[in-house]
């Protein structure tokens, strides 16, 4: 999952942690196609949808906002799919359960095997220091080790909260961003800990991650997660953008940041973004909700390395009392409680989506879905506390049918906002 699955907000002081989280999640506030006003969108006249189903859940995703929403659910018998909304506001073209979306941080899922494929090679070991393969690239580079930057224990200040990072993005989307410009706007910041001290979220850890990577094969991360998660898994649909999207034609969804504060939503559509240049390995590959249940699968499976390195990526630590989820955080894989049980995961905001996975730990039972919306207001108000209340709700919610659970009444009601 997205780090970040509370409960329904209850303060503005939650509601700032969790718009802090998917600010780190989501990187910035680009602008790269006009804005619109709201048009409505619904499921098609039928019976009202269960409480609690598939269907009343993407019901509840397009009437919080959102153009469009998918998921897949694969419970261990049988694989179950819905769409509601729209795959593309301009043409009105209905979204598809198969639709290619930009997957955000559940990239660095994928960065985090890449590095744990090079440790079983020998090539990397997980407790050297970063300066042993990037020497003289990260200040205080000895005392970090590669291990903290995939768990986010480094202390290193993450690039997408910094000032002028977000005011290029939002002047220049279409910037050729390059990783040294990133990382020099993160070394600008003082460390947010100690090394190994605490755990605090930033995407510079994993762009450190995928230079290593990349150095270390000489082959691009395009490449790499082509030969060696992609293709070995038969995954058509996945890819690292590099460093824009390709094939965004039919088939392809949308996304669209919303601002609610002027009472009536506002759309901007993001597609095009140059994504990969500043998401990079923390958040740039493409996929559907089809090829991400069978990488999340296969990985909880130990199909992409070897059983010690999954023991590795599942060794948790806390993450701190403050933050909106109670759970643990291992290497690029996310362990988190809800109302139905226990699951595995990870998910990501890019600038136009929200995306959640899970998986049981045995990598038999998966649950992914995608919202082609994005809350983007920087300062609370109605519009935004619904929708990151329904979105999270959702989210437990599609755990629940995942984990072949009866959904609680309590968190139908916090779908529904506290309604009965």
């Amino acid at each position: 999952m997205s780090p970040a699955h509370p409960a329904a907000p209850t303060s503005r002081r939650i509601l700032r942690v969790v718009m802090s989280v998917a600010a780190l999640l989501a990187g910035s506030g680009v602008t790269v196609a006009s804005s619109s006003a709201a048009t409505s969108h619904s499921i098609p006249p039928a019976a009202a949808p269960a409480a609690g189903s598939l269907r009343d859940v993407a019901q509840r995703m397009l009437d919080i906002g959102n153009p469009g929403y998918l998921a897949r659910i694969n419970d261990g018998r049988r694989v179950s799919t819905t769409a509601a909304g729209v795959a593309d506001r301009a043409t009105g073209r209905a979204l598809r359960a198969d639709d290619q979306f930009e997957i955000g941080s559940n990239t660095k899922t994928f960065t985090a095997t890449l590095i744990l494929q090079l440790v079983d090679r020998k090539a990397v070991r997980l407790d050297s220091p970063v300066s042993a393969y990037l020497p003289g690239v990260v200040p205080g580079g000895d005392d970090i080790t590669v291990r903290m930057l995939l768990n986010h224990t480094s202390g290193l200040f993450s690039y997408t909260g910094d000032p002028g990072v977000l005011s290029l993005l939002q002047n220049d989307p279409q910037h050729n961003w390059t990783e040294q410009e990133l990382l020099t706007a993160a070394f600008a910041h003082p460390p947010t800990s100690a090394p190994g001290k605490m755990w605090s979220y930033s995407n510079t850890n994993y762009t450190l991650l995928g230079m290593i990577a990349e150095k270390l094969t000489g082959s691009s991360l395009a490449d790499l997660v082509r030969e060696r998660i992609a293709r070995p898994l038969g995954l058509e649909d996945t890819y690292y953008a590099d460093p824009r999207a390709t094939g965004t034609g039919r088939g392809y969804a949308h996304g669209y940041a919303i601002i609610f504060a002027g009472g009536t939503p506002e759309y901007t559509d993001y597609t095009g973004a140059n994504i990969g240049g500043w998401a990079g390995a923390a958040g740039a590959v493409i996929s559907t909700a089809g090829d991400l249940s069978r990488f999340y699968s296969a990985l909880l499976k130990g199909e992409l390395f070897s059983r010690t390195q999954l023991r590795q990526m599942k060794t948790t630590i806390a993450l701190p009392p403050e933050f909106p989820i109670k759970g643990g955080y291992g290497l690029g894989l996310i362990e988190f409680d809800t109302p139905c049980g226990k699951a595995w995961g990870h998910g990501g905001d890019t600038q136009g989506h929200h995306s959640t996975t899970a998986v049981s730990g045995d990598g038999r039972r998966t649950a992914v879905s995608d919202s082609t919306g994005k809350a983007s207001d920087l300062a609370p108000n109605d519009g935004i506390t619904r929708w990151i209340t329904a979105e999270f709700a959702a989210q437990k919610v599609v755990v629940c049918h995942m984990l072949g659970k009866p959904v609680p009444d309590s968190l139908i009601r916090e779908l529904h906002g506290g309604a009965s």
